[in-house]
């Protein structure tokens, strides 16, 4: 596999030297779930990019705490190369910030979503047990952090996992899109600290609630199996 990670984010200097950055939790991740070969992570914030996409088996796009409808100068770019990959039919793979700017680039709405935040452990309906490596589940249960979200399916797109609380939760294109609103990535510790941060705003009721909910453990080995099969197939 020769997998080229957009990272759209810089990590809070208070947990950067342990957790490095989402593109390093996206290789560590997927290495745990069967993945080998090479990994290159570029930050799009930074303006980084590699001279071609050509190489790669898949491009993975990270979430961010910019919004995917953002008219910042590095989110627009990255939409521009987005929207090539996919009309090459580009295998890409996108997750939460990522998973909404592909939907937007496929003509789906994304916006704020009105029930608020979407945090702590979530369940989800998975309504494609017959993926590979889905081993015939019908629920998973990832880690979220989001306010927005993509409110409709893109046409064409195939609805992988939804929830009340988030009806488009993942969705497929044909065998070269693979997208996903919550974090496979995420472990509990690092679910901890954006809670934390966000304490006052959550309010304590729904602070506590959410961190509660990261002792029940969650599904990200197993979506990551299913994109190494994506990637893979």
């Amino acid at each position: 596999m020769k997998l080229c990670i957009l990272d759209n984010d810089f990590l809070d200097p208070a947990v950067a030297a342990t957790y490095i950055g989402y593109g390093v939790m996206f290789e560590r991740l997927l290495r745990q779930a069967g993945a080998d070969g090479t990994f290159d992570i570029f930050n799009t914030v930074r303006g980084e990019y590699p001279a071609s996409f050509a190489p790669y088996d898949a491009v993975l796009l990270t979430g961010s705490k910019a919004d995917a409808f953002s008219q910042e100068p590095w989110v627009l770019t990255l939409k521009d190369k987005v929207q090539a990959l996919l009309e090459a039919k580009k295998k890409l793979v996108g997750v939460c910030f990522g998973h909404q700017l592909i939907a937007l680039c496929l003509g789906a709405k994304v916006g704020r979503a009105p029930q608020g935040w979407g945090a702590g452990r979530m369940r989800y309906q998975w309504r494609a047990p017959d993926l590979p490596q889905a081993q015939g589940r019908e629920e998973v249960a990832l880690l979220a952090s989001h306010q927005d979200q993509v409110f409709e399916l893109p046409k064409g797109a195939t609805l992988l996992a939804s929830s009340d609380f988030c009806p488009v939760a993942a969705f497929a294109v044909d065998d070269h899109v693979f997208c996903v609103q919550p974090h496979p990535e995420f472990v509990e510790d690092y679910s901890a600290f954006l809670l934390n941060k966000r304490r006052a705003m959550f309010g304590e009721e729904k602070y506590q609630a959410f961190t509660r909910s990261l002792a029940e453990g969650h599904d990200g080995q197993a979506v990551a199996r299913m994109m190494v099969a994506f990637i893979n197939q």
